[in-house]
Order: structure tokens, then C-alpha cells, then sequence
């Protein structure tokens, strides 16, 4: 447990220790520290003690414009210095921020390497500058960026220090699109009605299913009451219905709530002394993973989906509820003093079981369990509840784009109305562009044009996958939302337009250059160094060629319309060698 120091005068009793580094004066408090300089502009500063120890620093704030965390905060205004310190666990949130400037450049990129951490960072009134401080228990490693690159490289180089340059497998199927059974049934499922969307989805782009609550009850009010028993009442004969699932080429991912174990469940009083946390407003107890029969239990329940009904993965609900500030002191049956050490052997026993019975099965997590400490037990992550909310969940998505490292970014379930128009189910799509689509409406409901409009942008997902998912990743302008986000490939460029804002072309690096329009505004303007012609087709959100020829940047500048929700391609000829 991280002791809270208050936060304008971190420990009365003893001066701190400064150490200065490229120009920036640190102080260090409760320990004793070392620095070392890993690339020009980038330190690494270590700090050991005997308790908690502190790193602070300050810089001037001039030409911000935003602070970056991974919290999927719509707004990025700069926090005073006095604001609530950001606390992180193993369950819950990591300790990095992003202080970025003009152009989007990093002013300052900081981070820890521990997963348990307090930090504060903000602007202090009475200096104009911006104050940071990171806490820990014992040890404590930061790293400090200074280079003034692009926002996003700093923080992609972070997720590689996080991963210390080790590879992590991540399954194929954890990178195509999805269909998701949460928005579209809730809890109303049944083997026909998740084999009909199923059959639905692969002929449209989808290689996974996602079948969420409901499958283990009955009950039909959505509450967590029922939790706990893992039986797959609205499944019978539930290895059948699998099969029948993966005859379709599709893979299959069952949902858990995972520290939930509920009052009507019938293991409620054998558990109930378990208790970590107490949610009567959900019918349900949060169950503490240092007791051994906990997690014995709770990884028996959860593993029989891949070991006895053949399923492909496992989607983990709720593993940030694991998060108790509060919890009490364990009893003489637990076999670890901290909760993260609890949740962390539970959730290495799931994996370690499911992937052996099937080195591809699948595991998802959610925001805002997002700490690299959890990278080893998952293969994809995705963003947190946001239906109907394109723009929320393009924030979300590309968020986690920015430090997941080597998961796959799944969006949230993308849902619409019935009478919904196919460009806006157009816009739906590219807002999530560069992450991994879950569909979750019923399928057999939707329009022939809407259906058009899936199954052009679900294409497009599939054929772009790895520049989509795997290129340099350059969203612009996190203080207005991610207006524009560009990802660069081998030989492939795409930029997703989300505001009416003209879009750069280089001159020289790509053979197809591809502009996703989500703007109503369909003039799209290209500028940029480019001299000569180039070969354009424009499609509509349905897939619809509009008009091909080619256009001219002999004046650096051109305009090509773009419907909303369509798609324009330029190919260099010159580049391909025709």
C-alpha cells in the first residue's frame, strides 16, 4: 500500500536529494537515486528505499496545448498541480502522461516501470510551470522524454520499454473483425439466435464471435446476481453448438465477469467469506484472489469453455473491480499479503491453462485495466462501454493505440439505430478505423444498403489490417479529439478524416494513399510537396465507385469530393514503376 504525501510538501521529514540530467533539476524524496542517459533528450532515473519513494520534477509550461493520459478522457485540458494524484495498479490504469505542445510534440513523456504507483501532474499557479511527481513503494524507475518528438513515437517507445523488447504472440483471429452479441441481444441468448448472427457476420467480414451475458442464466434483468455458477443454462449441449459455430469459420469467445459471484448463485455462502468488496447495488460480492480457493475455483469455472467446450478465447470482464484501495487484511488462507499479486496468479492460471488446451485461444481485456503488468495474460484490449458515441469511441481506441504495445485494440461494440443512414454507419466505421471493429446489431434487421456499407468497411479492414493495425500511428490533435489520425505502412498510407481539415501528401514513400472521410464536409482538400498526377477513385460508404481519373498537384494543392462515410484512394503510378 502507497502511503498519500500531501502534495505541496512531499516528506517534512528529511531534505530532498537533487540530482540534474540534461537540464532538468529533480528532487528525490525518500531514497536514494541514479540517472542515466538512454538516447539524446531521454533519461532513465532509478530511486530505491525503505518505503515510499518519490520523483519530482518541473518545466516550464509553455506552448501546451494538451496532457495525454491513458484514461480515455474526452478532454485534455492541462489539471492544476493541486488536482487528485492518479493512483495505479496491476487492475487498474498505468502511471504515463504525455505533456504535449504546439505541432504535437512532446513537451515532456514520462512513465514508470512499476505497476503499482501514485503520480501527479499539473500546472502550479503561483510559477506557470508544470510540476510532476511519481510515487512508489520501495523502488521506483522513471523515464523522462525530452526529445520534442511527435506525442505519439514517445509514447510507442514507452510501450516498448514497458515490454522490454520481448515478443508477445498474439493470435491472428484477435486482429479480424468481430461480431459481439452484447448490444444486439443482451441477454437474450440462445444457440439459434447466436448461430444465425454468427453465419450473418462471417459472410460479411467477421472471423470471431463474441457471446456475452446471459449465456449462464435464465434470468433476464441484467443483473450480477446469477454470477458465480458458470453453467451455460442458455446453451445446452453447449460443445454441439460450439462446433456448429466454428462449421461457419468462425471463432468463439465467451464473456465472465470474473470477480463477481453472486447472491443467487449457488456457490453464495461457500464464497461469501471471501468477500473483497461488497456490491449490494449489484447483487453480487467481489471475491478476494489471494486465497488459493478462490482462485482455484474461479479458474476452473473459466477454463472448461476452451478445455471441455472447445471455444477460441475468453472475454475477462471486470478485472479493474479487483481494485480495493481498502481491502482488508487477509486471513491466515491467503498465500499473498497484496491484491495484484492475488489477481495476477489468478489471471496467469487461466492463461496458462486455455493456451495450453489451444496456443491460439484468445483472451480480452477492457479499459481501464490496461497496465502493461497485464500484457502477458491477454491478447487483445478493449475500449470501455461508449454505444452509439463514434467520436468517444474513436478517442478511446486510439488511446489505447498509443501504449497497449503488442495487443490487439478492439473497439467498443459499434450499435445503431434501425433507420440508421449507410454513411453513418459509414462514419461508424472509420471512426474506429484503427482498431479492430466489433459489430453488435442484429443483423438480420439491417437495410440492404446498410449491409453494403458493412461489408465494404469491413473489407477494408481486412485488406489494410496490418498498416491499419500494425503502422506508424500519428493521430494529430488530442486536445480537439484525434481531428485527423494517419498510420504509414511499407507502401501504404491511410488517413482517417474526422473535421473539415485538409490532408498532407507526401511527396515521396507510398505507392496508394487512402483518405477515410467521417466529416460531413465532402471537399476534401489535399496539399503537400507532391508535383505531378495522380490516379483517384472516390467510393461512397457502400462501396459504390463515384468517380476514378486522375488528379493534378501541380499548384501543391487539389480538392477531390469524398462522400461522407466513403473512401478516396490515390494510387502512384510513378512509385508502382508504371
Amino acid at each position: 500500500m502507497i502511503t498519500l504525501w500531501e502534495p505541496h510538501a512531499p516528506q517534512a521529514a528529511a531534505l530532498p536529494e537533487s540530482i540534474e540530467l540534461d537540464g532538468l533539476a529533480l528532487n528525490v524524496y525518500g531514497g536514494a537515486a541514479s540517472s542515466r542517459r538512454v538516447a539524446l533528450g531521454v533519461m532513465e532515473i532509478d530511486v530505491t528505499g525503505d518505503a515510499d519513494v518519490r520523483l519530482e520534477w518541473r518545466l516550464p509550461c509553455t506552448e501546451a496545448a494538451a496532457y495525454w493520459t491513458p484514461g480515455g478522457s474526452s478532454s485534455r485540458w492541462l489539471p492544476a498541480a493541486w488536482a487528485k494524484p492518479q493512483s495505479s495498479t496491476l487492475a487498474n490504469g498505468s502511471t504515463v502522461g504525455s505533456l504535449i505542445g504546439s505541432g504535437d510534440k512532446a513537451i515532456c513523456t514520462f512513465a514508470a516501470a512499476q505497476t503499482i504507483a501514485l503520480a501527479s501532474a499539473g500546472v502550479a499557479e503561483e510559477s506557470g510551470e508544470f510540476r510532476v511527481w511519481v510515487q512508489a513503494r520501495g523502488r521506483l524507475t522513471v523515464r523522462i522524454d525530452l526529445s520534442a518528438r511527435h506525442y505519439a513515437q514517445t509514447l510507442a517507445d514507452v510501450a516498448s520499454w514497458w515490454s522490454g523488447g520481448g515478443a508477445q504472440h498474439v493470435p491472428d483471429a484477435a486482429r479480424m473483425p468481430a461480431y459481439s452479441t452484447w448490444y444486439s441481444m443482451h441477454q437474450n441468448i440462445s444457440p439459434a439466435a447466436v448461430e444465425t448472427q454468427s453465419a450473418l457476420a462471417k459472410d460479411l467480414g467477421c472471423d470471431v464471435i463474441i457471446v456475452d451475458d446471459g449465456w449462464m442464466t435464465a434470468d433476464r434483468t441484467r443483473g450480477y446476481g446469477h454470477c458465480g455458477d458458470w453453467e451455460p443454462l442458455s446453451l445446452p449441449e453447449t460443445g454441439k453448438h460450439v462446433q456448429r459455430v466454428h462449421d461457419q469459420g468462425m471463432a468463439y469467445v465467451l464473456w465472465y465477469a470474473l470477480p463477481f459471484i453472486g447472491w443467487d448463485s449457488a456457490v453464495w455462502d461457500r464464497f461469501k467469506p471471501y468477500a473483497l468488496r461488497n456490491l449490494e447495488h449489484m447483487q453480487a460480492i467481489v471475491v478476494d484472489p489471494r486465497y488459493p480457493a478462490v482462485r482455484d475455483y474461479l479458474v476452473g469455472r473459466l477454463v472448461r469453455a476452451v478445455e471441455e467446450w472447445g471455444m477460441d478465447g475468453l472475454k475477462i470482464d471486470f478485472v479493474d473491480w479487483f481494485a480495493a484501495p481498502d481491502a482488508p487484511a487477509p486471513g491466515p488462507e491467503a498465500d499473498c499479503e497484496e491484491v495484484a499479486d492475488g489477481v495476477e496468479r489468478l489471471l496467469a492460471a487461466i492463461h496458462g491453462r486455455i493456451t495450453a488446451a489451444n496456443p491460439e485461444a484468445m483472451v480480452e481485456h477492457r479499459q481501464p485495466y490496461v497496465s502493461h503488468g497485464l500484457w502477458p495474460y491477454a491478447s487483445m484490449i478493449r475500449a470501455t462501454d461508449c454505444p452509439l458515441s463514434p467520436a468517444e469511441n474513436r478517442q478511446r481506441t486510439v488511446d489505447l493505440r498509443l501504449t497497449s504495445g503488442p495487443l490487439a485494440v478492439h473497439a467498443d461494440m459499434l450499435m445503431w439505430h434501425p433507420s440508421e443512414t449507410p454513411e453513418q454507419v459509414g462514419v461508424h466505421l472509420i471512426n474506429v478505423l484503427f482498431s479492430v471493429p466489433q459489430i453488435s446489431v442484429d443483423l438480420t434487421t439491417q437495410t440492404p444498403e446498410q449491409l453494403e456499407a458493412l461489408r465494404f468497411w469491413l473489407g477494408q479492414f481486412r485488406s489494410n489490417r496490418d498498416v491499419l493495425q500494425l503502422g506508424r500511428f500519428q493521430p494529430a490533435r488530442p486536445e480537439l479529439g484525434y481531428p485527423l489520425v494517419r498510420v504509414s505502412g511499407a507502401d501504404t498510407v491511410v488517413v482517417a478524416r474526422y473535421a473539415p481539415l485538409p490532408v498532407e501528401v507526401p511527396a515521396t514513400g507510398w505507392t496508394h494513399f487512402l483518405v477515410a472521410n467521417a466529416d460531413h464536409d465532402t471537399r476534401v482538400l489535399l496539399i503537400g510537396d507532391f508535383r505531378g498526377e495522380l490516379h483517384a477513385t472516390v467510393q461512397d460508404a457502400r462501396g459504390r465507385t463515384v468517380s476514378r481519373g486522375m488528379v493534378s498537384f501541380e499548384r501543391s494543392i487539389t480538392e477531390v469530393c469524398v462522400p461522407t462515410g466513403g473512401l478516396l484512394t490515390l494510387a502512384n503510378r510513378t512509385s508502382e514503376g508504371e
